[in-house]
């Protein structure tokens, strides 16, 4: 995949970079893995806003993606290398052998025409195959990792994300997810081989205002440009500071302040990300 650049013919377009999209090989998707998707507008079912600097956008068809992979021991051919719009990620329409069609998450140097399966054994160690973590070898990178036995991958499903596998014990495999956080997972979940494609999603420029606006989001105002009724950093003379540790819109601190509140499954964290 290649990056374009633009004939500086306007402003917006002088900065702006592209896709070539030359790995995909199809513009049609396969309309039966189709459903509408309706937009919230960031706002919840009172009807409030919930998410701040959402609405509007380009409308858009959600594509049914298999994120379980439970079609077991059955051999799949890769039949296209797809766009798709609410994910970063390309995506691949595979055939398997019963003639069903399924979406999955594509791999880099997955190929069309390429012989994919998904096993509860072990398989070849080749992108796009499935197969239980106790079933991989150390130090092979892997996606769409499942953290409950048989609900589907939670992660490492982004453009260019890859988890590594460090070491087994026990029940468990430690994984070295993209965040460098080191977790613990069971054996008996799953994963996909490979790296997720698209790797150049994180060197983009998009160019100009109006291209974040057809991806649904809205201006973002800084706190310390607004009234002190609006934010707490608002308000003062001239372009003041905020004057204390940057907080939210509500006063909860932000930039580090932890969250996570889930002591449950606080002992199959290893190492917490890097800052």
């Amino acid at each position: 995949m290649g990056i374009k650049n633009f004939k500086p013919t306007t402003p917006g377009l002088r900065q702006r970079t592209g896709f070539t999209f030359e790995e995909l090989t199809t513009t049609h998707p396969y309309k039966p893995l189709l459903e509408p998707l309706s937009k919230s507008g960031g706002r919840n079912n009172k009807g409030r806003v919930s998410i701040r600097h959402r609405g509007g956008g380009h409308k858009r068809l959600y594509r049914i993606i298999d994120f379980k992979r439970d079609k077991v021991d059955v051999p799949a051919v890769v039949e296209t290398i797809e766009y798709d719009p609410n994910r970063s990620a390309f995506i691949s329409l595979v055939k398997y052998r019963d003639g069903e069609r399924r979406y999955i998450l594509t791999p880099q140097n997955l190929k069309v025409g390429q012989t994919i399966v998904s096993s509860s054994k072990q398989v070849d160690i080749l992108p796009g195959n499935t197969m239980p973590l106790r079933f991989i070898p150390l130090g092979t990178i892997i996606h769409n990792i499942e953290l409950r036995i048989g609900k589907g991958g939670q992660l490492a499903k982004a453009a260019g994300a890859g988890a590594q596998i460090l070491a087994k014990e026990g029940n468990y495999a430690q994984i070295r997810l993209p965040s460098s956080e080191i977790r613990k997972i069971h054996l008996d979940c799953r994963a996909t081989i490979g790296q997720i494609s698209n790797l150049d999603h994180q060197n983009i420029s998009i160019g100009k205002a109006g291209r974040n606006r057809w991806k649904g989001r809205r201006p973002h105002v800084r706190g310390t440009a607004m009234n002190p009724i609006d934010h707490p950093h608002g308000g003062g003379e001239g372009k003041a500071k905020g004057g204390r540790n940057p907080v939210s819109p509500t006063g909860k601190p932000t930039k580090g302040y932890r969250t996570r509140r889930n002591k449950r499954t606080q002992q199959f964290i290893i190492r917490r990300r890097s800052k």
